[in-house]
């Protein structure tokens, strides 16, 4: 069993399962404070720089939904995970186009569609193995150059929405962002209301082909905060596997 260094005390540390159950009265709080249900909010755990062990106790723990960052750190851990059965993985990364077709491969989702270009290279590939891939939208609420995603008010984006139609092989199901660090979580509020206006602005266009269930907003340091703004997906990594240069690993 891993233990890991609970981050709000450097002398105290928990398991996986621990930190889980930590979570999960925190999103249940969260979600009681805003008047939801925490049925209704998903718990991704962010796996990314995780071994396959760590992976297979938070499985084991009760987590079926993961979220990995890179193509290739995760084609390294997939097969010893093989027998995960129930488990999903979604991407959640950046993507390039060049790794779009191991991408579909490897996942059931993309969470990280920035471009019509990649949405199309992921039609192609996923038409090629006859599946059908689920996708979010990227959207870099606070406009920083340094974060992939599409502007909210772009002509990219809203060839997107248009094109979507198209792509038989998608399936749309909301949308995505990361918004710029804090050290008060509560300053990322503003971007995750901004997230779900736009969100409840798509919906109202009923476009076709286009689900806008999912808001997958809130890591962390402010996830409490974006399940208060709407979220129905939180990506928690360090709250769940611990810090990721100071955990230890015990018989």
């Amino acid at each position: 069993m891993r233990l890991l260094r609970d981050p709000s005390c450097s002398s105290v540390f928990m398991s996986i399962a621990e930190n889980l159950a930590r979570v999960r009265e925190r999103i249940d709080t969260a979600a009681r404070r805003a008047g939801r249900r925490s049925e209704d909010v998903a718990l991704m755990a962010v796996s990314k720089t995780f071994p396959a062990d760590s992976i297979r106790e938070a499985y084991e723990a009760g987590l079926r939904l993961f979220g990995e960052n890179r193509v290739q750190e995760f084609a390294g851990k997939s097969d010893a995970l093989r027998n995960l059965d129930a488990a999903e993985w979604h991407l959640i990364g950046h993507l390039q186009t060049n790794k779009a077709a191991k991408a579909v491969e490897l996942f059931s989702a993309v969470d990280s569609v920035d471009s019509l270009r990649l949405a199309q290279k992921l039609n192609a590939t996923a038409q090629q193995l006859k599946k059908k891939l689920q996708v979010l939208i990227e959207i870099n609420v606070g406009g920083e150059t340094a974060k992939s995603g599409v502007a909210p008010d772009s002509a990219e984006l809203e060839h997107l929405l248009i094109v979507a139609r198209e792509l038989e092989h998608l399936e749309f199901r909301g949308l995505m962002t990361v918004p710029p660090f804090a050290d008060d979580p509560r300053e990322a509020r503003p971007y995750f209301r901004k997230l779900r206006e736009l969100r409840d602005q798509i919906a109202a266009r009923r476009l076709p082909a286009i689900d806008m269930h999912t808001l997958s907003m809130g890591m962390s340091h402010d996830f409490e905060v974006a399940i208060e703004e709407g979220s129905t997906c939180v990506r928690i990594g360090t709250a769940i596997f611990g810090s990721r240069t100071r955990d230890i690993t015990t018989q």
